[in-house]
């Protein structure tokens, strides 16, 4: 190994040549300043050039395009190993493939020698949240320390691990925020918030995705990473707040997803524990396990149910790249922690200073090393681990049934197919039956979809089909609930309007091959479409919520014709051109007044104001249509002075609670909205959504939550406040309406039993 030392800028940097002579760039050498500069940062098209770089330099690292991101941006993924390692890809590949499917593996003699053998498979995403800036950053002196160290450290790492690294899950993001942030620099406006969203769909919820496959970047990464290597670790780098702790890794915090294996839990719960360790032993302050965050919903955990150890960690966020200063006294309590106070799982408090991107991008990628380190060290122990999880998991759990069964002929076709995608993109092998059977005495018909238990990957099709029975977790006994740190429910089946049976006897019939990735592209029947339906305009702000975004994407999916207005198009005059106005779910004070003078540039302060006020209420009463969804029904309410109210807006939440669950809903079958739907669907009930109370001739109501126990999946307290009361509504203006949605109808693309009743109230 050839080193050789060249000056540069004021630096002495290292530069090592690796097997093939080339000399090895160093960041500052590519980018011009360092990586995790204070108000610098490398956009996605400086990034994916250095990665190719360091490929044409090391024989450690190879870059891949997986495909094209949603704006047509190259996605790429960095393998990056030992040489001899990448001369023998694919027989580690093939090792790495049978470790996840104990059926492939013949015998005792063989196991022991893929133990031997094999590699520990680590994936390391970055950068799914583009403002949380430091990840993606950090990924090029990660790869450059990968590919150029001789240090002891790395040749372990590098003998033992192979590295998929993703270094941005969302280059287009990624673009927009640096060209953003770079142009402000200097500016009034630095480190202003971006007035649109930060993924062309979905915004900060694209790491919600993780079993609706519904977004490119998400289906590559499963497709292309997961699925394609299994690996038995995934590090998904992120930022949180800064007022807190400076970096979390895990132990989570309650609950765990209950399929999830318990070897699993205990092997995240040590890796945590260790990168915790290894940074608190470095000297760094205010490192936390065990706070902030839970295990439950798969929508952020691919990779639990399909044999991996997922390690999130949260570093303090600054002002983007702009370092802050935060006061000692803004540090106090979080979940399960006190920032300002030494704990078992706090050993090492920050007492609070300045804080900015080079301390983000060197606690990140300490964290990195630690996991690696981690990885190599205990290779056999992460091999052996995976493969029993996997063995577990095709032997069969005791609580699982034999096998999930979806009836064919259900009449839902777009639903049961969603559904099928989703199984079958998460590896999960499903059949046909080829004729009728019977199991547990229920007949089903020949053609119906059979999902045997005894697979790899079942955990991920046992958790998507079963009901949710979340815990009932309080702060302290007889207290406030335990916030979930996203939602509590998740069943496909009241999700997308199916039905599916578990069945515990045996299978007597003959089932077909396993079945492929259905092509599928979201489209509701002809008959509920609104492809040719009125003229449609979204309202689009510059404080744009992630449900506006959601619902572009589904209006795509159908190639329905609709325009985005901002502020100045409606305060101009242009709804005069449509039909049909919709409002998704935005608090009346962001829809009115928008971003406030002096906080963003110009152009983009302010919101509709009196001018777009009454363009609207002109607009309905003229005889167009305005929906609201949820926080947004308030603006209506108030522009037209509607005589309605939330009946849960006062209840404390010892009293009422629902953080993510799935309701019964009862439709008038009279009404419009509910034409060529059944009388009860299920409906996504979440903290924003609200039930009505109602003391207005003028508003009807087209839609109850179901009475008695309104509850179907996740987790209610409470349930008798909204059991029966008004959950849709539509008031008579003039010549035209409002229909007022009090519950989420296109709940992140995922709830399509209630996409139809957006469709008819469009229609």
């Amino acid at each position: 190994m050839v080193r050789q030392f060249v000056l540069a800028a004021s630096a002495a940097l290292l530069l090592i040549a690796p097997a093939g002579g080339q000399m090895v760039p160093t960041p500052l050498e590519h980018f011009g300043h360092e990586i995790g500069e204070h108000r610098k940062l490398a956009d996605w098209g400086a990034l994916t050039s250095y990665f190719e770089v360091l490929a044409e330099a090391s024989g450690r690292v190879e870059v891949d395009t997986l495909g094209a991101t949603t704006a047509g941006r190259p996605f790429v993924m960095l393998t990056i190993t030992s040489p001899e390692n990448h001369a023998r890809l694919e027989e580690l590949h093939e090792i790495q493939m049978k470790l996840a499917d104990p059926r492939m593996v013949s015998g005792e003699g063989e196991l022991a020698w893929l133990l031997d053998e094999g590699k520990t498979v680590v994936l390391i995403t970055q950068g799914i949240h583009p403002t949380e800036v430091g990840a993606s950053q950090m990924s090029a002196t990660l790869a450059h320390e990968l590919a150029s160290s001789d240090s002891e450290k790395v040749r372990e790492i590098l003998d033992n691990v192979i590295l998929l690294q993703v270094p941005s899950l969302n280059p287009d993001g990624l673009q927009w925020v640096t060209d953003w942030y770079m142009e402000l620099v200097g500016t009034p406006y630095e480190a202003a918030p971006l007035p649109w969203l930060y993924h062309y769909y979905v915004g900060h919820d694209n790491n919600r995705d993780w079993y609706a496959f519904t977004q490119q970047e998400t289906i590559l990464t499963v497709e292309k990473a997961h699925n394609q290597w299994h690996p038995q670790i995934v590090h998904d780098v992120h930022q949180m707040g800064g007022s807190g702790a400076r970096i979390f890794f895990p132990p989570y915090i309650e609950p765990w997803e209950p399929n999830i294996d318990p070897a699993l839990t205990a092997a995240v719960s040590q890796l945590g524990t260790y990168m915790a360790a290894e940074l608190t032993a470095q000297g760094k302050k205010g490192v936390v396990v065990n706070a902030q965050y839970d295990a439950y919903t798969p929508a952020r955990a691919y990779m639990h149910y399909h044999g991996a150890a997922r390690i999130l960690s949260e570093t303090a966020s600054a002002r983007m790249a702009t370092p802050v200063t935060v006061p000692p006294e803004v540090l106090g309590p979080g979940r399960n922690f006190n920032a300002s106070r030494r704990s078992w799982n706090f050993p090492s408090p920050w007492r609070g200073g300045a804080w900015g991107l080079p301390d983000i991008v060197e606690y990140q990628k300490a964290g990195a090393m630690a996991l690696l380190t981690n990885a190599a060290r205990n290779r056999r122990y992460w091999l052996e681990n995976f493969y029993g999880v996997n063995q577990r998991a095709v032997q069969k759990w005791d609580t699982w049934p034999t096998a999930w069964i979806i009836p064919s002929g259900q009449g839902n076709d777009p639903g049961v197919t969603y559904a099928l995608r989703t199984l079958t993109m998460g590896d999960v092998e499903v059949y046909t039956a080829e004729a009728a059977f019977t199991a547990d005495g229920v007949d089903f018909p020949a053609g119906s979809l059979v999902v045997p238990m005894n697979q790899p990957y079942a955990s991920f099709a046992n958790t998507m089909l079963e009901i949710q029975e979340y815990p009932d977790l309080r702060e302290y006994p007889g207290g406030p609930p335990q916030r979930p740190y996203d939602v509590t429910a998740h069943t496909l089946g009241y999700l997308l309007d199916f039905e599916a049976v578990a069945v515990d006897g045996p299978l007597d019939v003959p089932l077909s091959e396993p079945l492929g990735v259905p092509e599928f592209d979201f489209r509701l029947p002809e008959r509920l479409s609104a492809a040719d339906g009125p003229r449609v305009a979204m309202y689009k702000s510059w404080q744009e919520p992630m449900p506006e975004g959601w619902q572009r994407w589904v209006f795509d999916q159908h190639d329905m014709p609709y325009d985005t207005l901002h502020d100045a198009d409606i305060q101009g005059g242009a709804l005069s051109e449509y039909d049909v106005l919709l409002f998704q779910a935005q608090g009346a004070r962001s829809i009115a007044q928008g971003h406030g003078e002096g906080t963003v540039p110009p152009q983009y302060a302010g919101g509709l104001g009196e001018a777009g006020a009454s363009e609207v209420k002109a607009f309905v009463e003229g005889g167009g249509r305005a929906i609201g969804v949820e926080a947004a029904t308030d603006y209506l309410r108030d522009l037209f002075d509607l005589r309605i109210s939330d009946l849960t807006d006062r209840l404390r939440n010892t009293d009422f609670y629902i953080p993510g669950s799935i309701l019964r809903l009862e439709l008038d079958p009279d009404s419009e909205i509910a034409e060529g739907m059944e009388t009860e669907v299920s409906a996504w009930y979440w903290r924003s959504s609200m039930a009505y109370a109602v003391d207005d001739p003028r508003v009807s109501v087209l839609a109850r939550y179901g009475a008695g126990d309104p509850l179907l999946s996740g987790w209610v307290l409470g349930g008798e406040h909204v059991a029966g009361q008004p959950a849709i509504l539509e008031a008579s203006l003039g010549e035209g309406s409002v229909v007022l949605f009090g519950f989420q109808p296109n709940y992140r693309a995922q709830t399509m039993a209630t996409w139809p009743l957006l469709f008819n109230a469009i229609r």
